[in-house]
């Protein structure tokens, strides 16, 4: 017997948006000649994000696999734009840290993030994407008071 699956829900919404979004951004930062590749450029805004953070957590946040992020890393590295240093706390652990060279890739990146949220926004008025915006940060809080702290921020 067939299921019907409601794929206009939230949990369905929210999914297609963000996966049309990051196909989105993947085609525009491949496009602006940025020099970094889309993971690349997550990486870069995940760090930016978070701060000196180690390498583990990073991942979880960017919910990809250890190995992924570490080829980013890798080639961040290798262009100046991220270093990974001891974790005082855990000889074992690596911290990851964005160097002033990243700064400049981040604004290129911000230029481009800022095109792709024109486009999602359409024919909004900016109070209606502000409304939208505060909806969805309202839903994040939800969520988040049910999970830890360090896997939310």
């Amino acid at each position: 017997m067939p299921h019907r699956v409601n794929t206009e829900s939230f949990g369905f919404l929210i999914t297609d948006i963000s996966r049309l979004i990051r196909a989105e951004m993947d085609r525009a930062i491949a496009e602006a000649g940025i020099g970094v590749t889309a993971g690349e450029a997550r990486t870069l805004s995940h760090a930016a994000r978070a701060g000196s953070v180690r390498q583990n957590v990073l991942a979880e946040r960017m919910g990809v696999e250890a190995m992924t992020l570490s080829s980013y890393l890798d080639r961040l590295e290798a262009r100046g734009l991220v270093v990974r240093v001891g974790d005082p706390r855990d000889r074992r652990a690596k911290l990851v840290e964005l160097t002033e060279d990243a700064g400049a890739v981040l604004d290129a990146v911000a230029l481009v993030a800022a095109q792709v949220r024109r486009k999602a926004a359409g024919a909004f008025s900016s109070d209606e994407w502000d409304a939208l915006l505060a909806l969805l940060k309202t839903v994040r809080g939800n969520l988040a008071g049910q999970r830890p702290q360090e896997a939310v921020a």
